[in-house]
């Protein structure tokens, strides 16, 4: 197994680089354990397995899942009645689960090559053999779903064009595919009907507009038809379509701050509000039979799901279950049982299975590592402050258990990924780790984030690198006012777009936090966009949109990217790549690297040569928590 490459603390010159306040700094080693509270290593955090995926066998008597149990994501069967789970491939890349075939035990997979996010479908055969249904190097692919009669099923592929992915209909014996629909106009396939007369595609205009068409496959000459209906800048995207194809469903924030659910009668072409909430909706589906519909609600950080039966028009009420939300909701095709996961800040995803409407629910799989206590974890509260401008920006706190007024702990601010992600309630093993060893984590959800409304959404647009990380400056102005954090003990880390937010917030906030670990965070944005995947080709306007064009934008862009400030870094930073990261380059980060440690800072850099954007292996998964401890425990 390929392992670190590259790990080295360059301490060039003496500690002073490291500038200290007059202020008397509590050392981390003199956090006291609360009354029978224990810490555990790394190893035992993601000891903890990783599990997704719910689709029953047809005879409803399996439910096929991906595991990390192996250290790498593989597939297994769980027999409904038994719990017993069987290993079905030992691939080592990891491998994620689509479904079963609808009339026998073959089944549907999906997996990349060591991070590259080349996508490829692949089946696998009773008899355990393994077949590439999308072969080809620059090849991505991405199962869409089975036809009605249920004898072909849709993959879109970019094999003629990497820019365009095109829809593709298979032959379930054969595997012979037929071109459907050649994506020459840059439209994003969404989804294909339950009679496959339609399929539903989006047009992103920018990341304030999206456009929603219809196309009717039974017609060879039909242009798509334009769905979204509004006469000013709003997004819209495909839900679901009913059974009969008379309505399709779609989400939209043309009517308001938030996500909507509406209906679109494809006959008459009558909209109607279907589902709204106070907050986005997430996504809406349907089980096979229409009798059951799922709805997901982002509320307040927390995915709020709601199961209801539309025989009966009214929401189940689930049997007792421990404290958690549910996800990955799944019926049998008899729907008469219901698969699902309940996941906590304090409980990693378990596999449920439910007799629909019994009083008794059976939990399949057990995650969580024996050897930790669910009493030692902790559970997050969300958490508000004003930000610079008087904006309210919300975030979810993890208070550890040894913190107190008389035993403050130092504190680490934690930005998602994205831009334009958010961070939720719900369990991490990364979190909980540097938790448990007595490190405050405020996952701040800065302007720019989602799930607050598109005002909020669209605030830090051409704006990164300044409005929000201020939001971020002033997240650590909150912290400094609680009582049982350590005011000149703050740190800040992230991904993706929070690494450079982290990169950010030390070139261009040198003083405010005591060091900063980026994890694939952009340094260059020039580069970073002048070399985004071409099969981003069809969000690239949104991209540019919220981002700038390097074409036209590119002095602002250099004027964000921390590579080209690497001077101010006077912090300690710990820099993480993956090698085929095909997002944010090796070389963005092999530079910064190179020119923090011209700056006589201490510098590590811990390069994964098996891993793209983000971690798929469990083992790198600890290596890189073990690292980020040490990291804090010398320099925080």
């Amino acid at each position: 197994m390929l392992k670190r490459t590259a790990i080295a603390c360059a301490l060039l010159a003496s500690l002073s680089a490291c500038k200290q306040t007059s202020q008397v700094v509590t050392p981390t080693s003199s956090l006291q354990p609360v009354s029978d509270f224990r810490t555990y290593s790394a190893e035992t955090f993601f000891d903890t397995t990783s599990i997704s995926g719910s689709a029953f066998s047809p005879d409803a008597k399996k439910i096929l899942v991906n595991s990390d149990e192996s250290g790498i994501f593989n597939l297994y069967e769980i027999d409904v009645g038994t719990g017993v789970k069987t290993q079905l491939t030992k691939s080592p890349d990891s491998t994620y689960a689509l479904k079963y075939f609808p009339k026998d035990n073959r089944l549907l997979f999906t997996r990349d090559n060591n991070g590259n996010e080349r996508f490829h479908v692949f089946v696998r055969h009773e008899d355990g053999k393994v077949h590439d249904l999308t072969p080809g190097k620059d090849v991505r692919a991405k199962f869409v779903g089975f036809s009605n009669d249920e004898d072909a099923f849709y993959i879109l592929s970019n094999k003629r064009d990497q820019r365009f992915m095109d829809l593709y209909l298979f032959d379930a014996k054969t595997y012979e595919s037929e071109l459907i629909y050649k994506n020459d106009k840059n439209l994003s396939v969404e989804r294909v009907s339950e009679t496959d007369r339609y399929i539903a595609l989006v047009n992103a205009q920018g990341n304030k507009d999206s456009d929603l068409f219809l196309l009717d496959l039974n017609s060879p000459e039909a242009k798509p038809v334009e769905v979204s209906n509004v006469p000013y800048e709003a997004n819209f995207s495909s839900s679901a379509f009913s059974k009969d194809d008379k309505y399709l469903y779609y989400s939209t924030d043309a009517h308001g701050e938030f996500y909507q659910n509406w209906r679109y009668n494809i006959a008459t072409g009558e909209h109607t509000p279907y589902v709204v909430q106070d907050w986005d909706i997430r996504f809406l589906y349907f089980s096979d039979a229409d009798r059951y519909r799922v709805v997901g609600v982002n509320e307040d950080s927390s995915i709020k799901v709601t199961v209801t039966d539309l025989k009966k028009q009214k929401d189940i009420k689930l049997p007792k279950l421990p404290a958690g939300s549910i996800k990955g909701v799944n019926f049998s095709d008899d729907e008469k049982l219901m698969s699902f996961y309940l996941n906590s800040d304090t409980s990693p995803s378990n596999l449920y299975v439910w007799q629909v409407g019994s009083d008794s629910v059976k939990q399949l799989t057990s995650t969580l590592s024996e050897k930790i206590n669910p009493a030692h974890l902790v559970e997050s509260t969300i958490a508000r402050f004003k930000s610079f401008d008087g904006l309210e920006v919300p975030g979810v706190l993890y208070k550890p258990k040894q913190a107190k007024p008389t035993n403050k702990v130092p504190a680490m601010i934690y930005v998602h990924g994205g831009p334009g992600g958010q961070s939720k309630t719900g369990y991490s093993a990364r979190v909980q780790h540097l938790v448990n060893q007595g490190y405050a984590i405020f996952a701040v959800n800065n302007r720019g984030s989602s799930g607050y409304g598109k005002t909020f959404f669209h605030l830090d647009d051409k704006k990164h690198g300044e409005d929000d990380l201020q939001d971020i400056v002033w997240s650590k102005k909150y912290l400094q006012e609680l009582d049982w954090v350590d005011p000149e003990r703050i740190g800040i880390m992230g991904g993706s777009y929070g690494g450079y937010m982290t990169a950010a917030a030390l070139a261009f906030e040198p003083e405010e936090f005591k060091l900063g670990i980026n994890v694939f965070g952009v340094t260059n944005w020039v580069r970073t966009l002048e070399s985004i995947p071409p099969w981003w080709e069809a969000y690239k306007k949104s991209l540019y949109e919220e981002l700038g064009d390097p074409a036209i934008d590119g002095e602002r862009l250099r004027r964000i990217s921390p590579l080209f400030h690497a001077k101010n870094i006077t912090k300690p930073l710990m820099v993480v790549q993956g090698a085929n990261d095909p997002r944010v380059l090796q070389v963005e980060s092999d530079e910064l690297v190179d020119a923090v440690r011209s700056n006589n800072v201490p510098v590590e850099y811990v390069l994964f040569e098996d891993e793209g954007h983000g971690f798929s292996k469990k083992e790198n998964r600890i290596e890189a928590s073990q690292a980020y401890l040490d990291f804090l425990k010398k320099h925080l």
